[in-house]
């Protein structure tokens, strides 16, 4: 491994790189052989279900856990280490709520900022620069316990960046999150990205995980996939139809049983159907003597979306 680590020149060495990361919970993987980079200025996004190994994945990145096997780095240095260098470098995020509800926002950032060592000068600049960003000022004598969901999580977000670190890592950041503030908090990622810092997001949502640059789909701690979400888009060669039924639930149970079938995911009333390729055809001609009662099926080709490919992969694996 470490001859591996000095073959990766100085230009070429990403912001972020998991190395093989393995990591067991009582005979039970987590994380399997895990390996991916993200470069300054990227957004990559770490995608999956409840339990997909996101959380340890990201533990296990942050040097909050140690891997069994492999290597996790920052700026090309070895995060087990714990170096003074690699904490700096690091912003972390995490799911669960970490800010002290008795404090206000100022109280948080204050106490954050002597956490990292930041002179008053500079803390007050950088506060009164993140409460901007962050539509927080007008805010910032009410605890933090008092905030709501979005709230809060911009004051998580603040106080992770107040060290300015040149990676950021985030653990399903909009989690519990209104609309509008979901909004706000994918606009201020974005602008950090555009300003070259590394940032590490894991999501289960589909439609967040189409706004990175690159994901990785994680299932039981392996990746499935990586690539651009509008690539693996474009690559999906599977064809994808939404399927209308007077009996959704019966067809959705006939539907699973259909050896074309690859996936499927309900879409309002109707059904996404994520058809294996080359398989198109006789599925087509058994669709079409089920369209009258009792189910009364209806289908149209539609373009795939992000969670079709994540769908479809899952099930290529055997789920």
């Amino acid at each position: 491994m470490g001859q591996q680590l000095a073959e990766i020149s100085k230009e070429d060495r990403p912001a972020l790189a998991a190395l093989g990361l393995c990591r067991s919970f009582a005979g039970q993987a987590a994380v399997q052989q895990l390996s991916f980079q993200v470069g300054e200025g990227e957004l990559y996004g770490l995608v999956g279900p409840d339990g997909a190994g996101k959380t340890t994945a990201i533990r296990l990145l942050t040097g909050l856990l140690p891997p069994d096997r492999g290597e996790a780095q920052v700026c090309g240095q070895r995060v087990q280490d714990g170096s003074l260098a690699v904490r700096e470098a690091i912003g972390y995020m995490p799911q669960q709520y970490s800010l002290y509800g008795d404090l206000s926002i100022d109280e948080n950032l204050k106490f954050f900022g002597r956490l990292f060592g930041i002179s008053r000068r500079q803390l007050a600049e950088r506060t009164a620069r993140l409460l901007e960003i962050t539509r927080l000022a007008r805010f910032r004598t009410r605890r933090a316990d008092a905030l709501s969901g979005g709230m809060y999580k911009k004051l998580a977000l603040a106080c992770a960046l107040l060290h300015r670190p040149r990676v950021l890592v985030l653990d399903e950041p909009t989690n519990g999150v209104d609309p509008v503030s979901r909004r706000e908090l994918w606009d201020l990622l974005h602008e950090l990205v555009a300003e070259g810092m590394a940032v590490l997001l894991a999501t289960p949502y589909m439609d967040e995980a189409a706004r990175c640059h690159r994901v990785g789909l994680l299932h039981q701690g392996a990746l499935l996939a990586e690539g651009d979400p509008a690539e693996l888009v474009r690559g999906f060669a599977h064809a994808t139809l939404l399927v209308h039924a007077a009996r959704r639930d019966a067809a959705e149970e006939l539907l699973f049983r259909r050896p074309e079938v690859l996936a499927l995911s309900p879409q309002g009333a109707a059904l996404r159907v994520v058809v294996r390729q080359g398989q198109t055809e006789p599925f087509l001609r058994w669709a079409g003597e089920q369209a009258g009662p009792p189910l009364g099926l209806r289908h149209a080709p539609v373009a795939p979306d992000f969670e079709d490919v994540f769908l479809g992969r899952l099930a290529e694996r055997g789920r």
